[in-house]
């Protein structure tokens, strides 16, 4: 389930050429492409949608691929979209995916372009693909690889909300078993948690901030990882910091889950950032006047190596990433 190993995905972009046009092609880590646009970069992003509750799919549709937009510094400005059913798919739904689609472009000022929706056999259920578009300066480009060392690990959002949220939207009465009817019923609440646009497009604006990257499928081991490689460097984090939300900790009783699995829950919706030493203080201000949760897990090194910090002893982080995502979300049933 999910992507490709980076040596499976090595080989898939190695028959794409070169192009001088592009300035950030199809590379691992990287969930944004850009090439030149005139004067200025054009940030483009797809992603699939599937498996979600019917009633966010659209939503959720726009969302992916416009945060991956926003995390390049680039504000969401267009997108297109494709919506795939199986044979007996009945029009009533893909108008329901498609109405919410278009109420999401909308709010984030984003205009749907074109795309394709069709009934195809060998499919059994609902697939959605979005690819969003943004225009940025190009001074103001963002990338996982521009990390340096010495800037902060900027972590913003609970880590494992992602996984919390589906959880008490696809098991409801376990989840009120688990957290309290009361504390299910918020997270089920929540699912817009899983959007990271407002605060890339923050962090992008205030300026201070080197790398951005979310913290979907494998969580903090990809994302720190991902940003690591990309930027040639290291880093040490002290697990103490990390923000799990409560009801990840409840999940990992329940599920036994390792700390290496802790460390790569997906968390849609959670972003990484590199923070200039000299703006650490602002940004931490900034994103408390504007009521987002962040904290500060460590810093980058020029030493390539990655630490993690716990209870003073140095480990190594781990390389791979083991995101129990399914085995919570199946395991349950």
């Amino acid at each position: 389930m999910g992507k490709l190993s980076p040596e499976n995905l090595k080989k898939l972009l190695g028959c794409i050429k070169k192009d001088p046009r592009v300035i950030v092609p199809p590379s691992l880590g990287f969930d944004s492409g850009v090439h030149i646009f005139q004067d200025k970069f054009l940030v483009v992003s797809t992603d699939p949608c599937i498996g979600v509750p019917e009633k966010w799919f659209g939503w959720l549709l726009i969302h992916y691929a416009a945060s991956d937009v926003a995390l390049f510094g680039a504000k969401p400005e267009y997108c297109t979209i494709n919506l795939l059913g199986p044979p007996l798919t009945k029009p009533e739904k893909f108008h329901r995916i498609m109405s919410q689609a278009c109420d999401a472009a909308e709010k984030i000022g984003a205009s749907i372009v074109t795309g394709h929706t069709g009934t195809y056999l060998g499919l059994s259920e609902m697939v959605g693909v979005c690819t969003a578009y943004g225009i940025v300066d190009k001074e103001k480009l963002i990338t996982p690889g521009g990390a340096k060392p010495g800037d902060y690990i900027l972590c913003v959002k609970p880590v494992g909300l992602e996984v919390a949220v589906n959880f008490a939207l696809m098991h409801p009465r376990l989840a009120k078993k688990l957290f309290g009817v009361g504390k299910a019923k918020t997270l089920a609440n929540l699912i817009t948690m899983q959007s990271c646009i407002r605060e890339a497009l923050l962090l992008a604006e205030v300026g201070g901030v080197n790398a951005m990257h979310d913290a979907t499928e494998g969580g903090l081991t990809a994302a720190l990882n991902e940003i690591a490689e990309a930027s040639r460097i290291g880093f040490k984090i002290r697990f103490e910091k990390i923000p799990f939300a409560e009801e990840i900790l409840i999940l990992q009783r329940r599920f036994k889950l390792s700390k290496m699995q802790m460390l790569s829950i997906s968390s849609t919706g959670t972003i990484l950032a590199a923070v200039k030493s000299e703006e650490k203080e602002n940004i931490k201000k900034l994103l408390c006047q504007n009521e987002i949760e962040a904290c500060f897990l460590g810093v980058f090194t020029k030493d390539k190596r990655r630490f993690l910090l716990e209870d003073g002893k140095e480990l190594q982080f781990p390389k791979e990433a083991e995101d129990p995502y399914e085995r919570i979300l199946l395991g349950a049933l």
